[in-house]
């Protein structure tokens, strides 16, 4: 199994507006860019699983071939700055994108 913090350069999220996060993956090259894209690594499932969303929520996952990056958005349970809302910027939402793994099929 190969993890996905050993072949990303970063993983990260932020704000895409106040009502909306991005996960970034900027794989370290290209190689590996395309094995998560033929394995179908990120989608729209696995995001629902990780964050506890519905599908619905899920507004796009693009991946941008000139960055070797993976980019999937979500609905943001809580608009930004809301009361009860914990992480304003977006910016500590990746964490369960860091235990993936995939395998060499």
């Amino acid at each position: 199994m190969t993890r996905l913090i050993d072949v990303a350069s970063v993983i990260r999220s932020k704000n895409a507006g106040p009502y909306e996060l991005t996960f970034d993956i900027i794989f370290q090259d290209h190689f590996w860019f395309e094995e998560a894209k033929r394995v179908n690594l990120i989608n729209s499932g696995l995001i629902c699983s990780l964050y506890g969303i519905e599908e619905k929520d899920v507004l796009d996952i693009i991946a941008f071939e000139p960055a070797n990056a993976i980019k999937a958005t979500i609905k943001r349970p809580l608009v930004s700055g809301a009361i009860g809302e914990t992480d304003v910027y977006g910016a500590q939402q990746h964490a369960p994108l860091l235990s993936l793994n995939f395998g060499d099929d």
